[in-house]
């Protein structure tokens, strides 16, 4: 029996055997019948090395690592079929076109003081070849950009649609429908999803820009300011992404404006004129010391992006502080030229003779009370009662565009004079001559 079980034993391992050879040499023939029998192995081995390396390059690419960030390549070609030689048309006509309406409305019909522009100007002209630039700035109001950005630079820059900034915007804003999608898109605005964190099409997009050595304006704090620009808030992590994920580490060169809260207030639906804007434009933010310590190799790369945007947001909130003394300082020596001036009226009206224009001692008494009562008046008013007085005596705001341009070719001491001068002579008119009979003829001409 135990020889019969050692038998059929061997016989169902040769079975097996056979069986194996011959499903093996059937897929032998089968291969063999669509490629040469040397070349053979070879193919079946090549064609499974490379979806294997596509795969690996697939997980790389794709799939985050062991821990939840991970550094993202992107390649400078990656949205070339979205960048159409048609939106490349239309961004060479609509960005020079909007970016001066911007410049003539932010510099002629109001007032823009810029301190340190000549960084910005260094940076955006004289950077290296290929070398990518990236500036971040508070957001206040929803004309931010271009208003702000389109005052800062001289026309001729604004002309060169090619080399101005790409910005990101929420698609749920501007891109809800084919219209405003393609508007946006011709101005150099790209699309984010809120919500779809920090490896998405819109953050490549941006990114590919930069490789290729382009300019991207971003607001790091994500949306806008909700106490009308009193503070800053804290940048978000996409920013740090956008500087560590970049083929060349680009120059990052901060600026923080207040006055567009004035300009375009919450609701309103069109901007408003004669208001004044201050922007402070900072130093380049160096990350040298951050990127290249013994501390980065070991960090990982979630700890990386939220240190590059503490730095970004730390050097706006400093920013901040400063542009709004610079803006406080501003208002005060505005209001003290405007005291300054109602005074040297006063000055002069007192040296002028009144008698070769018909005035008496009445109406000088009158003026005497007049001139008192106006200077008392002013010494007593806050600043800000002040400056609210002048704008409704005068009737258009003082602090720039119209009224800034006027006083350039007007001298307001002669302005206050003859306004004081026509004021009394017409008080007199109308209580001695009743009759237009007893008006001699110079006295009616003037």
């Amino acid at each position: 029996m135990a020889v019969q079980r050692l038998d059929r034993g061997d016989l169902w391992k040769n079975k097996a055997r056979v069986l194996q050879l011959q499903l093996r040499q059937r897929f032998r023939v089968a291969v063999d019948r669509h490629r040469p029998s040397v070349l053979a192995d070879r193919y079946f081995s090549s064609s499974v090395q490379r979806w294997l390396r596509r795969f690996r390059d697939f997980r790389r690419d794709s799939l985050p690592s062991s821990s939840s960030f991970y550094r993202k390549k992107v390649s400078k070609d990656f949205d070339v079929e979205v960048d159409s030689a048609i939106f490349r048309m239309l961004q060479a006509v609509a960005v020079p076109l909007i970016g001066n309406v911007c410049h003539v409305f932010m510099n002629g019909l109001n007032r823009v003081q810029v301190y340190g522009l000549e960084k910005l100007h260094d940076a955006l002209l004289n950077r290296p070849k290929n070398k990518p630039l990236i500036t971040v700035s508070n957001h206040v109001a929803s004309v931010d950009d271009p208003f702000v950005i389109a005052s800062l630079l001289p026309p001729r820059v604004l002309l060169d649609a090619q080399n101005l900034r790409w910005t990101l915007c929420a698609s749920d804003r501007c891109f809800s429908n084919p219209v405003t999608s393609a508007f946006f898109r011709s101005v150099k605005v790209l699309p984010v999803s809120r919500g779809d964190g920090i490896y998405q099409m819109g953050m490549d997009m941006a990114i590919s820009k930069l490789n290729t050595g382009g300019w991207v304006h971003i607001f790091p704090e994500g949306s806008r300011s909700r106490d009308g620009g009193k503070t800053v808030r804290s940048s978000k992590r996409g920013v740090g992404r956008l500087v560590l994920d970049a083929d060349s580490t680009p120059i990052v060169l901060p600026f923080v404006h207040t006055g567009m809260q004035d300009v375009m207030p919450i609701g309103a639906n069109f901007p408003r004129i004669g208001k004044t804007v201050t922007v402070l434009i900072g130093d380049p933010i160096i990350f040298d010391d951050l990127l290249n310590s013994e501390e980065a190799t070991e960090a990982s790369r979630g700890k990386l992006y939220d240190a590059v945007a503490s730095r970004i947001g730390h050097q706006l909130q400093n920013l901040k502080v400063k542009v709004d003394k610079l803006a406080l300082e501003q208002s005060i020596r505005l209001e003290n030229h405007n005291k300054d001036g109602a005074e040297r009226a006063a000055n002069i009206l007192h040296q002028v003779d009144l008698e070769p224009f018909g005035l008496g001692s009445h109406e000088y008494i009158r003026y005497e009370s007049l001139v008192e009562e106006t200077r008392t008046k002013l010494n007593d008013m806050s600043p800000e009662e002040a400056t609210a007085d002048v704008y409704t005596r005068t009737g258009y705001c003082c602090e720039g565009g119209i009224g800034s341009r006027i006083r350039s070719y007007m001298d307001p001491t002669e302005l206050m004079g003859f306004a004081a001068r026509g004021l009394l002579m017409n008080c007199r008119s109308k209580e001695k001559y009743s009759d237009t009979s007893d008006i001699r003829p110079l006295k009616t001409w003037k």
